[in-house]
């Protein structure tokens, strides 16, 4: 735009038929033009320069609280970050570790994986003063009596900003806490740090401009997914035990895979969804949702009996009050177990494909029932519906969220997808339509115009929700077991927000049925070798783009995604112990 502008002015100025005072108007708008960009980047420069420099002081001001030379307080720490959550919490209830003991060993480490991958955010200030009450009460009560939590950047704590990664919002402070972080701190949890997240959310990447990029754990030049991929870098690079993040597309799965955690997200508002901030609110269709990520299903479970308790029903009177059903969790009984080996999309690389026959394979040797699922038809719901319902507005929120901000370049290279209009869609899919059917059918779909429009669209989404629960009762299975997504950890130089391989994710948010991943295995040699035949389901320059930034992944981990019915979390949770257990293969 100042280009143009720029431009149109030196035509003018070199037409010397018009007055003098003409040009000097022009001249004059130029001036304020380029004069009010430059102050108000400059402007915005120095808001992220002075919010940096808070943000490094609270963390220095941290790490020198924990300085010691004492050699048996040093060996402690290391201790404590090799208990799992189980062990954790017992030791804190019988008394052998204290509350500051434990949260002085994961703040001490959460700021040493920060400086290497970028994780953190902010600590949070009250920390150490709440896990120092909680060692003079003395009571030792809650399920999570003790225990340091790491929370999403948009999820709500009392006095701190949910920014989104957006300059404009570094003053928009939360009022109270979330529900979810007032009934983790009735159980005893300690949330000690928030962190970091995409600009809008919207990426499968993790970077802003605000507190830059966030690397992955395993593989610093790989992204550690979004948009909770702070969370997910900071569990899986050991600086945290417990974390919550949230899934409105993936969200949560995809980051727990890429960083080799397990990540669950429940049935919309089986937990609450009350105080956190939403890249786009009042969106309908695409249900999201908080949910827990940790090192292992065990701890899944934990936090989620931890939170389905009669606080949270009463502080949040939408949320049912159904406790968790232990004894669904614990059932003996063989499940009747569909598979799916990859949706008609067909992207599914050679690792992920393997990771769900050999869980497919261990899981029948352990006596269960593993039948092919053949889902309804799903080209509607991913290019179709689940576009109009994710921007029904046409773009309009996304779009006053950016307004003056500074795009982050992962995002700036979406946003047309996310804000064209119908035409310009129209005319970029036909004209991409020789080289890429995938990218055509991405900017095909029609945006709405009408509340009707939306109305045609909640509708062709509840049917499909049907069709696909008459397919589930025909094949008479228990719960689901498919990919976790269609590659690894992707290289993050020359890859864009990939988000049409979020269908495999995306689609369980707009069934609303609960799903989780779990780590099975790791990219092999073998696996690598195969890629160089990968086609995907077209061989379109999508296909091998895709290839291009997964080839060279050996190593990095890889998930299936365990799937239940709506509001059986409990059916969900015992898959993903299931195959917990029957994996054989340490990450």
């Amino acid at each position: 735009m100042s280009d143009f502008v720029v431009d149109f002015c030196w035509d003018v100025l070199e037409d010397s038929r018009l007055p003098l005072v003409v040009c000097t108007i022009l001249v004059g708008v130029l001036t304020v033009y380029v004069g009010r960009k430059f102050y108000t980047r400059q402007q915005y420069k120095r808001k992220v320069q002075r919010k940096n420099e808070e943000r490094q002081k609270a963390l220095q001001d941290v790490l020198k609280s924990l300085d010691t030379d004492d050699k048996d307080v040093q060996d402690k720490r290391k201790d404590i970050l090799t208990l799992t959550l189980p062990q954790l919490t017992q030791q804190l209830k019988d008394g052998q570790l204290s509350a500051v003991q434990v949260l002085q060993a994961y703040q001490e480490k959460a700021i040493a994986v920060h400086d290497d991958l970028n994780c953190v955010t902010e600590p949070i200030p009250d920390a150490l003063g709440r896990a120092e009450e909680l060692d003079r009460a003395g009571q030792r009560s809650g399920l999570l009596y003790g225990v340091p939590v790491s929370i999403k950047e948009n999820i709500d704590i009392k006095g701190m900003a949910n920014t989104l990664g957006l300059v404009k919002y570094l003053e928009n402070y939360a009022e109270e806490d979330s529900v979810i972080v007032r009934v983790l701190k009735k159980q005893g949890a300690v949330p000690f740090v928030k962190t970091n997240v995409p600009q809008t959310l919207i990426d499968t990447g993790c970077s802003n401009p605000l507190f830059g990029t966030t690397l992955n754990p395993r593989d610093p030049t790989r992204s550690p997914g979004g948009s909770s991929g702070g969370e997910a870098a900071l569990i899986g690079g050991g600086g945290s035990i417990l974390g919550i993040g949230n899934d409105i597309g993936g969200s949560l799965r995809i980051p727990a895979h890429f960083c080799g955690i397990c990540g669950f997200k429940p049935t919309a508002n089986r937990l609450s969804k009350q105080g956190y901030f939403n890249c786009s609110p009042g969106q309908q269709g695409l249900t999201g949702t908080c949910g827990p990520m940790a090192r292992d299903v065990d701890s899944l479970v934990l936090v989620m009996k931890a939170l389905l308790v009669p606080d949270m029903f009463q502080l949040d009177p939408l949320v049912p009050p159904i406790p968790f059903r232990q004894e669904i969790y614990e059932s003996k009984k063989p499940l009747k177990i569909g598979y799916i080996l990859d949706w008609e999309l067909k992207m599914a690389t050679p690792a992920l494909t393997r990771a769900v026959k050999v869980m497919k394979d261990a899981l029948e040797k352990a006596g269960h029932e593993l039948v092919p699922f053949q889902p309804p038809k799903s080209d509607n719901a991913f290019y179709d519906i689940s576009p109009k319902c994710l921007l029904a507005d046409g773009g309009k929120t996304i779009r006053d969220r950016m307004s003056g901000e500074i795009a982050d370049p992962r995002l700036k290279a979406v946003m047309p997808y996310l804000t064209m209009s119908y035409f310009w869609r129209k005319v970029v899919g036909f004209l991409l339509k020789p080289i890429s059917s995938r990218f055509a059918r991405m900017q095909s779909h029609r945006l709405l115009r009408t509340i009707y429009d939306l109305w045609q669209r909640l509708v062709e989404r509840e049917d499909y929700v049907r069709e696909f629960l008459a397919a589930w009762e025909d094949a008479g299975i228990d719960v689901l077991l498919c990919h976790a997504y269609p590659i690894p950890a992707f290289k993050y130089k020359g890859a864009p927000a990939l988000l049409e391989l979020a269908n495999y994710t995306s689609i369980f948010n707009l069934l609303n049925f609960p799903a989780g991943v779990v780590p099975v295995t790791k990219v092999t040699e073998e696996d690598d070798r195969l890629l160089d035949d990968y086609t995907g389901s077209d061989n379109d320059i999508f296909d091998r783009f895709v290839r291009k930034v997964t080839k060279g992944a050996v190593g990095m981990p890889v998930a299936v995604q365990c799937v239940a019915l709506p509001w059986q979390e409990e059916a969900c949770l015992r898959l993903m112990k299931e195959v917990e257990t029957v994996c054989k293969i340490q990450l």
